[in-house]
């Protein structure tokens, strides 16, 4: 496959190429998505040499699992997904900085010192425990870093509704942690 000094690939060229191991097409890969992994890693750090350790991390994964990629999705969702649990390691073994999570209607984090006061599976229990649509919705939005648009498109829905969903989960995950965590929403309070 001859890459050399094309600008335009296909995806398809793009996931043969970075199969075979070629510079090239990790290159023109890695600079195509780039800046949209910064900006979802920027949601969740605004330290600039957090996120790109976070983003060069998440590419990493992506070369090693390059050749997993079937084409029964986007590329870019499934980038995306790769460097998002390279996110989530890396927030998961640096626990202090445990205040990605957003809960408030106007995303303001939770406090950093929140993870004292309860645990990732709460959460994560919390966040199962949502209705179906409002789950999928808050997971795309809040931890994959998808756009109410892309939402939208994706389950079939208006931007309004995935707005409405989201709104929801939110406000019923609030809930489930205060009823659970009492010093959660005077925590919360006092952060924004």
């Amino acid at each position: 496959m001859a890459l050399f000094g094309k600008k335009n690939y296909t995806e398809q060229e793009l996931v043969d190429g970075c199969v075979q191991n070629d510079r090239r097409a990790q290159e023109a890969l890695y600079r195509l998505f780039f800046p949209e992994m910064m900006r979802m890693t920027r949601r969740y750090t605004r330290d600039e040499d957090t996120t790109i350790e976070i983003v060069n991390n998440g590419f990493l994964r992506v070369f090693k699992k390059i050749h997993t990629f079937a084409f029964k999705g986007s590329l870019e969702g499934w980038v995306r997904r790769l460097v998002y649990h390279s996110m989530a390691d890396y927030f998961r073994d640096n626990a202090r900085y445990l205040h990605f999570l957003v809960l408030e209607e106007h995303d303001s984090a939770v406090p950093e010192r929140g993870h004292e006061t309860f645990y990732e599976e709460d959460i994560l229990r919390a966040v199962r425990a949502l209705p179906p649509v409002s789950q999928e919705v808050f997971r795309l939005y809040a931890i994959e870093g998808y756009s109410h648009a892309e939402i939208a498109e994706n389950l079939e829905i208006s931007e309004g509704t995935s707005k409405w969903h989201l709104s929801t989960a939110r406000q019923k995950l609030r809930e489930m942690l205060s009823i659970q965590y009492p010093s959660f929403n005077q925590r919360l309070n006092t952060a924004t």
